[in-house]
């Protein structure tokens, strides 16, 4: 028989980029990890610095998150908090101010974050709210993390994927303007997400035969080419190739009706053509709780489904749910 004693558990090492240290990141990041429940599951790495940390701890008089301070992962500590100093500089924090300063350092964490998670010193990441305008820079010319971590991974596509228990609600097109939508939705991308969207609730989901619904992209699904033929054109003719093989995907549907008569409760993914069309309905179903997952990568990464929210920020108001959740 085994001796107890001798059996060491396995812990998850989370990395955890610190988002823009303006917005409400640092907020919601010492919020979540001031249950120390959940050291019981997991290690967490903040990648920012001391002082940022300290700065919001007194802030919130959070006197009693305590953290291990190191500049190397090597050296972090199991059951504790550690935070990875990444820089000797001191950085002037201005809560509810975005800053260029605040955004080259958002992308700074990001990347040492993403580092160590390739050099399998962590084993997922965690990302806290960056400013889209503010990290942009010849390093960083993306809409956002998800794409960003896409190209950095050399993964051939990604899917944004919102989680919230039994609620999944994937976009096609993702960070883009409306306008170019319609231009942007071709058989290929259509295709491409949707069995994204099947292989990440069978393999990270655990969903042997799931059931996906796909929105319509024009109002009423189009009314059978009456209001746009996208649907007739692109969406219906991807339904039945991938129905002739086995695949259990419905639709196209109305995205208003859809969730407003509660047949998402029928499905376990949703995939909407465009950002807003599945973003609204899962946020004012999910809002507090819901997470974003890229499906595709190599690793796992996730991030809490809001903004820097800079109108919060410094005021001890922000809901660190969404935060601990994607933990």
């Amino acid at each position: 028989m085994e001796d107890s004693s001798q059996k060491k558990e396995h812990k998850p090492v989370i990395g955890i980029s610190i988002g823009d240290i303006n917005g409400i990141g640092p907020e919601v990041v010492i919020k979540a990890l001031n249950d120390n429940r959940i050291l019981r599951h997991l290690t967490p790495v903040i990648y920012a610095d001391g002082r940022i940390i300290s700065f919001y701890r007194k802030q919130l008089n959070l006197q009693n998150f305590n953290y291990n301070q190191t500049k190397s992962i090597d050296k972090i500590q199991d059951r504790k908090v550690n935070v990875i100093n990444l820089n000797e500089q001191n950085v002037e924090v201005t809560p509810g101010k975005g800053t260029k300063e605040g955004g080259d350092y958002a992308l700074l964490s990001l990347r040492k974050c993403l580092e160590d998670l390739k050099g399998g010193k962590i084993q997922a990441m965690v990302t806290a709210p960056l400013s889209k305008e503010l990290v942009q820079s010849e390093e960083f010319n993306f809409p956002g993390h998800t794409e960003f971590l896409t190209q950095e991974d050399g993964a051939k596509d990604s899917l944004m994927f919102l989680v919230a228990e039994e609620l999944r609600v994937g976009v096609v097109t993702g960070h883009i303007p409306l306008k170019d939508v319609s231009k942007k939705l071709t058989d290929k991308l259509l295709r491409q997400k949707l069995e994204l969207m099947i292989k990440s609730l069978k393999k990270d989901f655990g969903i042997k035969k799931p059931r996906v619904a796909i929105m319509g992209l024009n109002p009423h699904a189009g009314e059978n080419g009456l209001l746009g033929d996208e649907e007739e054109k692109v969406i219906i003719p991807v339904l039945n190739d991938l129905r002739n093989k086995g695949n259990l995907v419905f639709g196209p549907f109305p995205s208003d009706g859809f969730f407003g008569s509660n047949q998402y409760r029928s499905y376990d993914g949703i995939l909407a053509m465009y950002h807003d069309q599945g973003l609204i309905p899962f946020k004012n179903i999910a809002f507090s709780n819901g997470v974003n997952f890229t499906a595709g990568l190599s690793f796992i990464r996730t991030s809490p489904d809001h903004g820097t929210a800079f109108n919060l920020a410094g005021k001890n108001e922000a809901d660190e749910t969404s935060l601990r959740s994607a933990i």
